[in-house]
């Protein structure tokens, strides 16, 4: 008898577990969720481990000219998210992807005045303020929120490789005779660098300038950051 009851007891747990459980796992394979628990919701598709991007601090104070031969520091980009990158106008290599990823970047984001770009020649001796009004025609840089900037060489290295981080030297043994980082920079309405983490938590620091993946990367943070 008592063998019984403790059938009863073990079928009457398992008929309440069923009730409770399978509609929830049926339902979880329906959306294709079985396989995530909890630790894995939090992690979305793109390797990052939440959706708020990290601050990395300060971007540094610059001072240099435009392709309209007009005075532009970080300042004109204070309320804006914006993007960097070093580069030179006739680079034979990675600078024409690196751009024309940028011009695809201007144009989603075209007519939004809280979204710029400064691109800084590594090569200024060249790339006057006209050299560069005429390369930015041919890129089809239309926002006037983009701005293609020269000054003073040393200055430029400094920033690039001190300021930011992102390497740029001479080298007369690679073609265009300078090389530079192919990686862009993105700053928040507050001036402070930002980027996501990767799958094992760390910042990225920058976000590819050549691969698809990056670029799109970028652009679904430049849209988060427009947001706050």
């Amino acid at each position: 008898m008592l063998k019984n009851k403790s059938y009863i007891g073990i079928s009457f747990i398992i008929l309440v577990f069923g009730i409770y459980a399978i509609p929830k796992i049926v339902a979880r394979i329906q959306s294709d969720t079985i396989v995530k628990g909890d630790r894995l919701d939090k992690v979305d598709n793109n390797g990052t481990s939440d959706k708020s991007l990290v601050k990395i601090g300060p971007a540094p104070h610059f001072k240099l000219t435009n392709q309209d031969n007009k005075t532009i520091t970080d300042a004109n980009y204070n309320g804006k998210v914006y993007v960097l990158e070093f580069f030179f106008s006739k680079c034979p290599s990675i600078c024409p992807k690196m751009n024309k990823n940028l011009v695809a970047i201007q144009n989603q984001f075209f007519g939004n005045p809280n979204f710029g770009i400064a691109s800084i020649t590594i090569d200024p001796q060249n790339d006057t303020p006209e050299a560069l009004k005429e390369h930015a025609d041919l890129l089809g840089a239309k926002s006037s929120n983009w701005h293609f900037l020269t000054g003073d060489k040393k200055y430029i290295y400094e920033l690039a490789n001190k300021g930011f981080n992102l390497y740029a030297g001479e080298n007369s043994k690679v073609s265009g005779g300078f090389e530079h980082s192919g990686f862009f920079a993105l700053i928040d309405k507050q001036g402070n660098i930002r980027c996501r983490k990767d799958e094992y938590g760390n910042p990225t620091l920058y976000y590819e300038g050549l691969e698809a993946k990056g670029v799109q990367t970028l652009q679904q943070d430049i849209a988060i950051l427009l947001r706050e």
